[in-house]
C-alpha cells in the first residue's frame, strides 16, 4: 500500500510512558524525563494534525498516578498546569479543540483553573480534537458513567430496559469522542493501564520500544503503517472469495 493509500486513524490514542525511565538511563532525575516528555507532547500534535488525525487521546495523569512520590506528583502537577496556559495560544492558532476527561476531585484548584480554562478556551475551535486524561481511570469513567445512569433510572428519566452500550457511550466524561482507532504505547509494556478502557474495544495496539521522549513523525508514520497492515473485523469474519 502506498503513502497516498494510506488509511489514516480517525482517533488515536497514546499512553506516553518511559518518561522516568528514559532519565534514569541518561543519569537524570525523573523530573527531567517528564519535562522532555512534554517536547515529545508538542511534536506529536504538530505531526497527529499535518497528518489530518482528527481526535487524539492523551494520558496526562492517571488515578493511580497519586501513589507515585510526592515530589514527582507535584512535578507533573505543575508540567500539565504550566503547558496548558503555555500552549493555549498554539492550540487556538491551529484550531485545535480540547476537552478534559477525568474526575475534578483532589485535583489543586490551580490545576482545575487550567483545564477548565483551556476548554472554554478552544470550545469554538473546528479542528483536531484534544481529549487530555488528567486524574483519568477507565475503570471509575465507568463508575461514574454507571451510577448517572443509576440516577436517572431510580428518577424515571431512563427506561432500565432501554439502557444499552449507546447509554453508557453518552454517560461517559466526553462522550463526543468516537471510539479509538489506534492506540499507541512508547516504552515496550504490553498493558493498558486502564486507560480508556469503553472507547478501546476494539482499538488496534501499536507498542514502541523507544520511550515517549524519544517520539518523533517517524514513529507515528510507523504506527500508522502498521494500522493498515491490520484486518478489522469488529468480531466479524473478513471472507475472501
Amino acid at each position: 500500500m502506498s503513502e497516498t493509500e494510506m488509511v489514516i486513524p480517525r482517533h488515536v490514542a497514546v499512553i506516553m510512558d518511559g518518561n522516568g525511565r528514559w532519565a534514569l538511563e541518561r543519569g537524570l532525575k525523573r523530573t527531567e524525563g517528564h519535562r522532555e516528555g512534554r517536547k515529545a507532547t508538542q511534536r506529536f500534535m504538530r505531526e497527529a494534525d499535518a497528518r489530518g488525525i482528527g481526535y487524539v487521546s492523551l494520558y496526562a495523569f492517571s488515578t493511580e498516578n497519586w501513589s507515585r512520590p510526592e515530589p514527582e506528583v507535584e512535578a507533573l502537577m505543575g508540567l500539565i498546569e504550566s503547558a496548558l496556559v503555555a500552549e493555549l495560544e498554539e492550540l487556538c492558532r491551529n484550531d485545535v479543540r480540547m476537552y478534559w476527561s477525568g474526575r475534578r476531585e483532589g485535583l489543586p484548584a490551580p490545576m482545575l483553573r487550567a483545564l477548565d480554562g483551556a476548554v472554554a478556551a478552544t470550545a469554538d475551535n473546528r479542528g483536531m480534537v484534544l481529549n487530555l486524561c488528567v486524574n483519568y481511570g477507565g475503570q471509575i469513567e465507568i463508575v461514574d458513567a454507571t451510577k448517572e445512569i443509576a440516577r436517572k433510572a431510580v428518577a424515571g428519566e431512563l427506561d432500565v430496559e432501554e439502557i444499552g452500550p449507546e447509554t453508557v457511550q453518552q454517560h461517559l466524561y466526553v462522550p463526543e469522542v468516537p471510539p479509538v482507532d489506534l492506540l499507541i504505547r512508547p516504552g515496550g509494556d504490553l498493558r493498558i493501564s486502564n486507560f480508556l478502557l469503553w472507547q478501546t474495544a476494539y482499538a488496534e495496539f501499536y507498542v514502541m520500544p523507544d520511550y515517549w521522549p524519544s517520539f518523533t513523525g517517524e514513529h507515528l508514520d510507523a504506527a500508522i503503517a502498521d494500522y493498515n497492515r491490520r484486518q478489522r473485523r469488529f468480531g466479524g469474519l473478513v471472507l475472501v472469495e
